[in-house]
């Protein structure tokens, strides 16, 4: 397999050895493009594209979807915005019941900490389970399994 498929298309199957050298290749991607302005986003675009391709071909080898990957993606807002809104929620409740709303708002600053680390862990467990996860042996719906060769 060479570079341009690795990155830029989303058929196929990958091994764990290229989806983790890719992996790494786009976090230096990333981290690249955040220190430049303005083709910075361009740049980090690509580099997004190219990551929806990398995982879906993992996800091809290990006889799943590529839409599975949008469960993190989904997970995390979610429980973000659910701990936004009950801090706003119990902020009403709390002024409407004349009780003490700088508690509330302590506990619900901290609920949303909580949503938003407890969202990068799940980005994280997801992203070690892809890169983990032993392969289908043999082939499967979506190819022939990936070869043990180098990237050229």
């Amino acid at each position: 397999m060479d570079w341009k498929s690795l990155f830029f298309t989303a058929e196929g199957r990958i091994g764990r050895q290229a989806f983790w050298i890719g992996w790494l290749m786009l976090l230096g991607a990333h981290v690249v493009a955040g220190w430049i302005p303005l083709i910075g986003w361009a740049v980090g675009l690509a580099a997004l594209f190219a990551s929806v391709c990398l995982y879906t071909k993992r996800l091809h080898d290990m006889g799943r979807s590529g839409w599975w990957q949008l469960l993190p993606i989904v997970f995390g807002p979610v429980l973000v915005i659910s701990a936004a809104l009950s801090l706003g929620l119990g902020a009403i409740f709390s002024d409407l019941a004349n009780g003490p709303t700088e508690w509330v708002a302590l506990a619900g600053v901290g609920g949303l900490l909580g949503a938003v680390a407890l969202a990068f862990v799940v980005a994280i467990a997801f992203t070690l389970w892809v890169g983990i996860s032993d392969g289908q042996p043999g082939e499967n719906r979506y190819g022939e399994p990936p070869l043990n060769a180098v990237l050229v």
